[in-house]
């Protein structure tokens, strides 16, 4: 936990213009507002993401990065996708 609040504190101040998420650059400011939305739900999300991964991560830290920015957008499906599941068996 200490590592991702480090690491979301180094997004949310740095000074840098554009930051590397994924391979892609992406404007610090655009960066910067998706982890100030960023909850307490979102960093469960986050962990669980990263308990159920199954393949070998080689960059934690990029991996982590890339986790955080898309949990506002990607939450929601993941959560409804387990919901019609264990509901519907789709």
């Amino acid at each position: 936990m200490d590592e991702t609040v480090e690491l979301m504190l180094e997004v949310v101040l740095s000074k840098r213009p554009y930051i590397r998420i994924a391979g892609d650059d992406f404007p610090r400011e655009a960066v910067k507002s998706r982890f100030l939305k960023l909850n307490s739900g979102h960093l469960e999300y986050v962990f669980d993401c990263i308990d159920r991964n199954t393949t070998k991560v080689g960059n934690i830290k990029a991996y982590l990065l890339a986790a955080l920015y898309n949990a506002p957008a990607t939450m929601d499906s993941y959560y409804r996708a387990e919901v019609n599941h264990d509901l519907y068996g789709v």
